[in-house]
């Protein structure tokens, strides 16, 4: 049995690239939205969203080819598979599908603001189905968050009247996104551009193939290219940054730094279309920059146990990862790190501080 020391250790690099990458998510896809509304102009927003999301489907594809130069593997185990399948029908398919549904039978000021409850959502069912480990401080924090995204939104009037299917399918979609959350939590140690690519992919044609089978027609090419290259960076690169943030952050965490994201898209609609500032935008900023800092500033730690298991990550001989390679290498001949390659955890309990990531999945009493 393995043991270090019971005093707190220094946390590791995922303590500060987790809310790195949540915020730069963020950042990309508030930023889509209100650029979006230029490309909205010369087609419908279902066609819109397919090539979008196709855009990010094609560019990842391309930037991995580029990157690795070889077709390496992508990290995922058999047992990833259903993980992945499930994400791609829950966040991919029908959460879009049942988005357009809702769209067409409410207003979109009343669907703006049920979005916000995919943040909610995913929380949920990370702290009460997959028991991701919590705080108050945490607590507190996203629901700081959530209430300056929800400000942001919130329409003079809520407008449910008539049937109350269009509402239903929103709210539907946020908890189908809530789902896709948190399975991709669980392959989050893949290939991130893998995982984003494929879901991309898949919800790209399926959005774009329906939209033209009920006669949308293409943008013009150079209104076309810039679509999909704003779908690449905005939701394509958002999404790496994402899943990688789910890898060092967890769901939770993640899913309130991402709730950000209105904010962004609404200071830039500020500078792009000159939208006036309201009161309700500073007491937002305010709101979701505590939340923040709580977040930021919060310190889990305590004796934990990890035990044996063996995935695929980037890493680096930290705490974690005192594996030999194979030939057995002197340690001034080590790979250069950080690196990525299938090795195995032993049995190890010690005392740090910790988020709940790929290495901390375990339950608190």
């Amino acid at each position: 049995m393995e043991t270090q020391p019971r005093a707190l250790r220094k946390a590791g690099p995922g303590w500060r690239a987790g809310p790195a990458t949540a915020i730069l998510s963020a950042c990309l896809f508030g930023a889509t939205t209100p650029i979006a509304k230029y490309f909205l102009r010369d087609a419908g927003p279902l066609l819109i969203a397919g090539l979008l999301y196709l855009g990010s489907g094609i560019g990842l594809t391309a930037m991995r080819v580029i990157q690795d130069r070889r077709w390496n593997p992508s990290g995922l185990q058999r047992a990833d598979y259903p993980w992945l399948a499930g994400a791609t029908i829950t966040g991919g398919m029908l959460a879009p599908a049942l988005l357009m549904l809702g769209l067409a039978r409410s207003d979109a000021s009343t669907a703006s603001l049920l979005l916000n409850m995919e943040a909610v959502f995913s929380a949920l069912i990370a702290w009460l189905l997959f028991r991701e480990a919590t705080s108050r401080r945490v607590v507190l924090g996203f629901f700081a968050i959530f209430a300056g995204c929800a400000l942001l939104s919130w329409p003079s009037k809520l407008v449910l009247t008539g049937a109350p299917l269009g509402p239903l399918c929103v709210l539907a979609a946020c908890f189908f996104w809530g789902i896709d959350n948190n399975l991709t939590r669980n392959i989050s140690a893949a290939d991130s551009r893998v995982i984003a690519a494929s879901k991309g992919l898949i919800a790209g044609a399926t959005n774009t193939v329906l939209a033209v089978s009920m006669g949308a027609t293409f943008p013009a090419a150079a209104r076309l290219a810039g679509t999909l290259m704003l779908g690449f960076l905005g939701y394509g690169v958002s999404l790496v940054l994402f899943i990688v943030s789910l890898r060092n952050l967890g769901t939770a965490r993640t899913g309130a730094y991402f709730a950000m994201s209105p904010f962004i898209g609404t200071a830039l609609a500020v500078v792009l279309y000159q939208e006036p500032i309201t009161a309700a935008f500073y007491l937002a900023s305010g709101l979701m920059a505590g939340g923040v800092w709580l977040h930021v500033t919060e310190l889990h730690a305590h004796e934990h146990e990890h035990g044996p298991i063996t995935h695929t990550h980037e890493h680096t001989h930290d705490a974690h990862h005192q594996h030999q390679h194979e030939p057995q290498l002197d340690p001034e001949s080590r790979p250069t790190e950080p690196h990525t390659h299938t090795h195995s955890h032993g049995f190890l309990r010690h005392s740090h501080a910790h988020f709940p990531d790929i290495h901390h999945g375990h339950r608190h009493d």
